[in-house]
């Protein structure tokens, strides 16, 4: 395993992201970038933003066709549907995460403004499961240099389900050598 730790000087934190490392073989967590939407003492949880299911959000409820893709947010609580959005307290309960980013709330509210055609694309974001981490959990994989923390670059870095490039792009803006692992094929035998 390569030593991330020399560059990376961030710790994790609510709002920022986590990059695996280019070679972590793991066929659930390999290239992925992960929001944390939490981090304390009692542990973390996020979701995983560029991995994605075979299936419609109109197969789980009652959505637009331009708000289809569902992202697989880790293998937590992978039967229940997760979502991130950019409404802020117009959804009751929502939690705030960074910038215009919450977590949760009212599901009701997130079907009652699709249906009346007041949500638009990149603005609700949804997962089956999440990423979640017991007390200090994350802390050992980080001495294990399993993953690189980042800021986000933008929203729309975090809500844009079309960006099929999210881990090359975060994995280069850690500069230096890390410019160039984000081009590595995933297998170097193929190259």
């Amino acid at each position: 395993m390569i030593d991330l730790k020399v560059h990376n000087k961030l710790k994790p934190k609510k709002g920022r992201v986590l990059i695996t490392e280019p070679f972590a073989d793991d066929d659930y967590f390999g290239r992925t970038v992960i929001l944390l939407c939490e981090h304390n003492e009692e542990g973390s949880f996020g979701f995983v933003l560029n991995k994605y299911m075979d299936v419609e959000i109109s197969e789980l409820s009652d959505f637009e066709p331009e708000m289809t893709k569902i992202s697989k947010g880790g293998p937590v609580g992978n039967k229940h549907l997760y979502f991130l959005h950019t409404l802020g307290h117009e959804i009751e309960n929502s939690v705030h995460v960074i910038g215009d980013i919450y977590s949760g709330g009212s599901f009701a509210e997130i079907v009652q403004k699709a249906k009346l055609g007041l949500i638009k694309q990149n603005t609700v974001r949804f997962f089956l499961g999440y990423s979640g981490w017991t007390a200090n959990q994350l802390e050992d994989e980080l001495k294990n240099n399993a993953w690189l923390v980042s800021d986000i670059t933008t929203t729309s870095s975090i809500m844009n389900t079309t960006n099929k490039l999210i881990w090359e792009k975060y994995m280069s803006s850690q500069g230096g050598k890390y410019k160039a692992f984000a081009h590595f094929p995933i297998n170097p035998h193929f190259n």
